[in-house]
């Protein structure tokens, strides 16, 4: 098994439930995490045996900048659907930071984690 992370992606979005939250963009970081087998990439050293980490990374900007979601789990939840749309994946772990969220916090986060084998969802 094999890891790919994706590392503070800095991406805008409308994001929130204030009345403000809904019409500027603000700053989200996101970090992702992803299993998967590794094997073939290894022996073929192809791209096409592996998961394309550059064109997973373009379709989750598309997905966060095109969002106007009330929820960080919401947002969380919608990365983690693309993330493990791609076969390959055995396990994710999506963390979405809200940065300025709160006055005297340097962000708040909502993580999710998902396994191909127990095929559910976990919040931490």
């Amino acid at each position: 098994m094999a890891k790919i992370r994706i590392t503070n992606l800095r991406l805008r979005t409308i994001i929130g439930t204030h009345d403000w939250e809904r019409e500027i963009q603000q700053d989200v970081v996101v970090n992702i995490t992803l299993d998967y087998d590794a094997t073939k990439a290894i022996a073929s050293d192809d791209l096409r045996k592996t998961v394309d980490y550059k064109a997973l990374t373009k379709q989750i900007v598309k997905e966060v900048e095109a969002s106007r979601f009330f929820l960080l789990e919401k947002l969380s939840g919608r990365i983690l659907d693309v993330v493990t749309a791609h076969p390959a994946v055995r396990g994710a772990v999506v963390r979405v930071d809200k940065p300025q969220a709160l006055r005297f916090a340097d962000s708040v986060s909502v993580e999710l984690s998902w396994s191909r084998k127990a095929k559910a969802v976990s919040r931490k």
